[in-house]
């Protein structure tokens, strides 16, 4: 009974403060924005909040944002920080976006606009779902890489077990929310769009600091997931800036490590990487140089695969593309004297498999995985 008093005194004060709140439109609340400090050196929410709004315009090319979704995504990101300043959200903070949500509705505001504001804090704990609309999704997007790159930037990134502003749980939010929307996008690039915003420097070394920080959040994602240790390595060590790329990549390695060829898969491409890899030139290939048999049929197909255009991290199309070297490899190096005393026949042979060692350079690292 005591109990169901304090609750019932909860509820009448959370009645007041909705009706309070309700006095005012959502868009009214965002003066009072500059008046809550989000970091010393970043300004206000309100600060934060035009961030947020000019880096959507920056992101859409990259996100291949409709006109429709646009402009939902513009007003979301104008009032996605309003509610903050709202009685409710003050006394009770965990309804930060839920009210925004119901503001915006009661403001006139459509459905859409008003969904984004309370999706792009999702997921807001372990187990939240995604955002389920595009300008939910951009929006949070645009808040995580404005908290992040301001925070780093600002000297403020977690160190041990401290994380007073929640940048790990921000970097894994951005990254699963990209995965669980097989969305491609270039960390690298958003990045710099979002450094480009502060109010204050970021040196390259500190940008690095961040894009490393986020990449590792994604190698947790991926392992909690299941994957094998080293397949996450060569995929992420690659496609790290690029998640729903690197998900993909990394469930397309685990079904192939698992062919029954796979070790000759391996050992073909180590073969290429081990013989060339401490050369500190790239050799020139001459066509007219070769001579056996063996190496002229791995030229002729090497020189066929290097005119295909693969898309960004597209590991099928990698292996495709070698899979049809593997016994002309084998063949090579079974009848080619690579290190020959011509020094001309030797470095045209070595620019050779420096060509092939080169095929998987943006798609993975093979040498980080078992049995290389």
């Amino acid at each position: 009974e005591g109990n169901a008093d304090v609750i019932l005194a909860r509820f009448a004060d959370a009645r007041y403060f909705v009706k309070a709140d309700l006095e005012k439109k959502l868009a009214d609340y965002l003066p009072a924005l500059n008046l809550l400090t989000f970091q010393v050196d970043l300004g206000s929410m309100g600060d934060k909040t035009k961030r947020i709004r000019s880096l959507v315009d920056e992101l859409a090319p990259l996100l291949d944002l409709s006109e429709d979704d646009l402009k939902i995504t513009r007003r979301a990101a104008e009032l996605c920080k309003a509610d903050l300043a709202t009685r409710m959200v003050v006394e009770m903070t965990s309804l930060q976006g839920v009210m925004g949500y119901y503001y915006a509705k009661n403001s006139g505001e459509d459905e859409a606009t008003a969904a984004a504001i309370r999706e792009h804090y999702l997921p807001a704990s372990s187990g939240d779902p995604a955002p389920k609309t595009k300008a939910g999704l951009v929006v949070g997007l645009a808040d995580r890489l404005d908290s992040l790159a301001g925070l780093f930037a600002a000297g403020l990134a977690p160190t041990g077990s401290k994380d007073p502003f929640a940048q790990r749980r921000a970097a894994l939010g951005l990254v699963g929310n990209l995965i669980s929307w097989d969305q491609d996008l270039d960390l690298k690039k958003a990045l710099d769009k979002a450094i480009s915003e502060l109010p204050i420097k970021m040196e390259s070394e500190t940008r690095d600091a961040c894009l490393l920080f986020i990449s590792d959040r994604l190698h947790n994602y991926l392992r909690e997931q299941g994957y094998a240790h080293d397949v996450v390595d060569a995929v992420v060590a690659v496609q790290g800036q690029n998640p729903a790329s690197a998900f993909l990549a990394v469930k397309s390695l685990t079904d192939r490590v698992k062919h029954k060829d796979w070790e000759k898969t391996l050992d073909s491409f180590a073969r290429c990487v081990r013989i060339t890899r401490d050369l500190e030139k790239t050799f020139p290939v001459d066509e007219k140089l070769f001579k056996e048999a063996a190496e002229i049929a791995l030229f002729k197909a090497v020189e066929k695969g290097d005119k295909v255009k693969l898309l960004d991290g597209d590991l099928d199309g990698f292996f495709n593309l070698f899979d049809p070297l593997i016994p002309l490899i084998t063949d090579f190096f079974d009848n080619v004297l690579v290190m020959d005393e011509d020094l001309a026949l030797r470095e045209n042979r070595l620019g050779l498999l420096q060509i092939i060692a080169g095929f998987a350079e943006g798609f993975l690292d093979l040498t980080r995985l078992e049995g290389f």
